[in-house]
């Protein structure tokens, strides 16, 4: 079982903006996900994998991805109070669910 966030390099949020938004998106996909599934990936440690993507345009495009494979998913859309404007599409949560169902999701993204 895994997590995957997926964050908007493009944006140029600092350290501290990417943390929150990456703890946003993993909690908010975490409580969309199948109770069996999140206690098995909670007993199992939690693993995490956080990635990039370099628009909006492709943060959609894994999100349309996920949700067609019927994946746990998550959008952040930022309150616009500190480095980018209110709405703004700024993270994506996709699990936990099986690896091989999030990897199918996540293949060509780079780490950030």
């Amino acid at each position: 079982m895994k997590q995957a966030i997926v964050i908007r390099a493009d944006l140029k949020m600092g350290k501290g903006k990417i943390a929150a938004q990456a703890a946003h998106a993993s909690l908010g996909a975490l409580k969309k996900a199948k109770r069996s599934d999140a206690a098995e990936w909670e007993s199992a440690g939690g693993k995490k994998v956080v990635l990039k993507v370099s628009s909006l345009q492709e943060l959609k495009s894994v999100q349309r991805e996920a949700k067609a494979a019927g994946l746990p998913i998550f959008l952040v859309l930022d309150a616009g109070l500190t480095q980018v404007a209110s709405g703004s599409m700024t993270a994506l949560g996709i699990g936990p669910a099986p690896d091989q169902k999030v990897d199918r999701i996540i293949k060509d993204l780079k780490l950030l």
